[in-house]
Order: structure tokens, then C-alpha cells, then sequence
């Protein structure tokens, strides 16, 4: 299990999710990003890890219609676009946090 997990989720915006992490970090996601980011392999090639989504042929006012837990260690999003494949990781949705500490510790780490 990831150190942190969400304790809360919660639409914060038309466009936003937010949520609070069990050692207190409250994300604020823009949704289309977390769409952008999907990791399941219709949008991530397996085995070169390459991004093959046409980030064009999103629409900007995707959101999710469903958010499911995976176990104990991802949530799974039922898209308005359709898409509903991706897996998204505790660890991976931490490390999309567009807060500015996060986004200062990322590129501290670049």
C-alpha cells in the first residue's frame, strides 16, 4: 500500500477534483490533465512507455462520470469520453499534483 491515500474526494469545480491525502496534502486537479495522463495501454504504448493518446482528440470539457477505488491503491475513472480503462495509481496521482510544493519538488529532483 502507498504511504498516503486519499481520504476524500470531491468535486471542487465543473473542471476540478480535489482530493485530501491521508498525511494531510489537499490536491486540486484540472480534470482534463488527469484524462491527458491516463496510463492504461489504449493511451501509453507497453512497451516503450511513449504516450500514444491524440491529446487533441480530447475535448476540453471531458470529466469524469465515475471514480471507482482499485483496491487499496488506485482509482479507476469512467470518463464522458468513453474512457474507462486507466488505472490511476495513488503514486501516479501524487506525482501529477500541479500544487506549487509539488511542482517545486519535481523539478528540484529534474
Amino acid at each position: 500500500m502507498a504511504e498516503y491515500y486519499p481520504v476524500k474526494l470531491r468535486q471542487a469545480g465543473e473542471f476540478e477534483l480535489e482530493i485530501s491525502w491521508s498525511d494531510g496534502h489537499e490536491s486540486v486537479y484540472p480534470v482534463r490533465v488527469l484524462r491527458l495522463n491516463c496510463p492504461c495501454a489504449l493511451c501509453v504504448h507497453e512497451l516503450s512507455g511513449r504516450k500514444i493518446l491524440d491529446e487533441a482528440a480530447v475535448s476540453a470539457d471531458v470529466k469524469p462520470m465515475v471514480i471507482n477505488p482499485e483496491g487499496r491503491y488506485a482509482i479507476n475513472i469512467h470518463w464522458t469520453d468513453g474512457h474507462k480503462t486507466g488505472i490511476y495509481t495513488y503514486e501516479l496521482l501524487r506525482s501529477l499534483c500541479p500544487c506549487s510544493e509539488c511542482r517545486a519538488s519535481r523539478e528540484s529532483k529534474d
